[in-house]
């Protein structure tokens, strides 16, 4: 997926300024798998203008400087329309607990210890945020963008619990092969 398209389905959806992009849409729904900073979201939307696949007005204020709201353009629809109905491959993941897992010979078992359990702190922190997140079951959806926003809440869900479970079956590998190996020192 690429911002482009996401930046799309919320003009989609209403008109908006850049800031409401990021603060009010991203950071409450799809940040939790596709993050974007303000920097991202803003040099995007002059890219969506310039190909033609949004339009800007000029919302002048007097008690605060001028405001630049971006719409999709019937061009900008379409795109997001041929998006949507392409196939697209699953992202590559790029973890960098794995590397440091995958080259965890190199430091003692406390520290990789130590390693993983920050990594599950900020899992739980993470998955406490997801689970903060009210959307009505999926048998109790009513609308197809609600539906939408509820399966990707429930595969985050899931892929969180997930990795906590796989957290604490590295962790308990970790300890039990230290253990093997300090019984064998001393032997």
């Amino acid at each position: 997926m690429s911002l482009m398209h996401a930046i799309l389905g919320f003009l989609r959806r209403a008109p908006q300024t850049g800031y409401a992009l990021k603060n009010e849409r991203f950071d409450k729904s799809v940040a939790y798998f596709w993050p974007a900073d303000q920097t991202q979201i803003y040099k995007t939307l002059e890219k969506l203008v310039e190909n033609g696949f949004a339009t800007t007005e000029i919302e002048i204020q007097s008690d605060r400087p001028n405001r630049k709201i971006y719409s999709i353009s019937k061009s900008g629809k379409e795109e997001l329309e041929r998006w949507l109905r392409d196939s697209t491959e699953p992202a590559v993941t790029r973890d960098p607990l794995l590397v440091q897992l995958f080259f965890s010979d190199y430091i003692n078992a406390d520290d990789l210890l130590e390693v993983l359990t920050k990594a599950k702190s900020y899992h739980e922190k993470h998955l406490e945020k997801l689970q903060a997140i009210h959307i009505n079951t999926i048998a109790r959806c009513t609308t197809r963008e609600e539906l939408g926003a509820r399966l990707t809440l429930e595969l985050g869900l899931k892929s969180k619990q997930a990795y906590l479970e796989w957290l604490d079956q590295a962790s308990d590998a970790v300890t039990s092969m230290q253990r093997k190996h300090l019984r064998a020192k001393h032997k």
